[in-house]
């Protein structure tokens, strides 16, 4: 039996790792919830008892097992070696350690082997990359992927609960005057999340700056799917946009590769991948996705311009299997 921490406790994707602890019956002896000063005395109810929210700052790591990070990139880095050198291994959910070459980065269900080639710590990959990832890797292992156009269109919470409080907010404010939505005239709400108004619009822009006038969103989509893949050189074409829905990341996607891949050959190796539900005659959206460990594609298409590729649609619930349930499924496969 494993004694587990889930540092982060309290944000989105941290109550949805203990609920999907609880769900999954995972075997543990002994659970810590960890979180910052501010939300730290707080008492959790969980199917093991009552749990009292740790400071992480403070909390000593000794004897854990497993520590379920999702506390943003800053804190793992601060506090993910000391919980290595108390025992424990780090499942770490941010940005922080995914490009290290020393860091394996697990999508289970893709890559499962390179989990037992950690010296400590495991990333957990972007919820976007993980969703694409969920059809490009069957897919290459048939076909040997060469390169990927992918356009994602990633929910507000993928920002975390304030990006879903500010969608939320900006629907009340803007959706009282219809006539200016539809003819202009509209007021800004303000924006302090996003670099644009979110509701009842779209933003071609997910992320932060990086050079070459592409976002850190995108240039991860680039990056952990090379990794993820063992392909340094695929070719991939990001953009990433940020829709008005809580829930659900989406991914169009155009796939290349070493031979020629027909749809219905698609279909029938996407139909069999675990992890993975193949929609033939209905079209999959992130509502569909939400609250679910599958990741849905459908809309699978031979590409027109360039025979020979496929066109397709993948989504996936960026809570769950885009963050959550991957990082408890890793702590899966390393318990036995």
């Amino acid at each position: 039996m494993s004694r587990v921490a889930i540092v982060g406790a309290t944000g989105a994707v941290g109550r949805t790792m203990l609920r999907i602890l609880e769900e999954r019956n995972f075997p543990l002896s002994d659970l810590r919830l960890l979180a910052s000063q501010r939300s730290a005395g707080t008492t959790v109810s969980t199917r093991w008892g009552d749990v009292v929210v740790e400071d992480l700052a403070n909390a000593d790591p000794d004897g854990l097992t497993l520590a379920l990070f999702s506390a943003g990139g800053d804190r793992s880095r601060e506090h993910a070696s000391r919980f290595v050198s108390g025992g424990a291994v780090v499942i770490d959910n941010s940005s922080a350690f995914r490009m290290d070459s020393d860091v394996p980065l697990v999508v289970v269900d893709v890559n499962n082997d390179a989990a037992f080639g950690h010296r400590g710590i495991i990333a957990n990959p972007n919820c976007t990359t993980m969703t694409v990832m969920m059809a490009a890797f069957p897919l290459h292992n048939a076909a040997s992927l060469r390169s990927m156009v992918a356009t994602s269109f990633q929910a507000v919470s993928g920002s975390g609960q304030q990006g879903v409080s500010e969608l939320v907010g900006q629907m009340g404010l803007l959706g009282n005057d219809l006539d200016a939505l539809m003819g202009g005239g509209w007021e800004d709400p303000g924006a302090t999340i996003f670099e644009r108004p979110i509701a009842y619009n779209t933003l071609p822009f997910a992320g932060s700056h990086v050079e070459g006038g592409y976002t850190d969103e995108e240039m991860k989509l680039v990056n952990e799917s090379r990794k993820i893949l063992d392909l340094p050189g695929l070719r991939v074409e990001p953009t990433c946009v940020r829709v008005p829905v809580l829930v659900g990341h989406g991914v169009a996607a155009t796939m290349r590769f070493e031979r020629d891949l027909a749809a219905d050959e698609a279909m029938s190796i996407l139909g069999s991948a675990p992890g993975l539900e193949l929609w033939k005659d209905r079209t999959p959206t992130p509502l569909d996705s939400a609250g679910i460990d599958e990741v849905l594609t459908g809309r699978v298409r031979n590409t027109l311009g360039e025979p020979g590729g496929i066109n397709l649609w993948v989504v996936g619930d960026n809570l769950r299997k885009g963050a959550a349930l991957n990082a408890v499924q890793i702590a899966e496969l390393l318990v036995g």
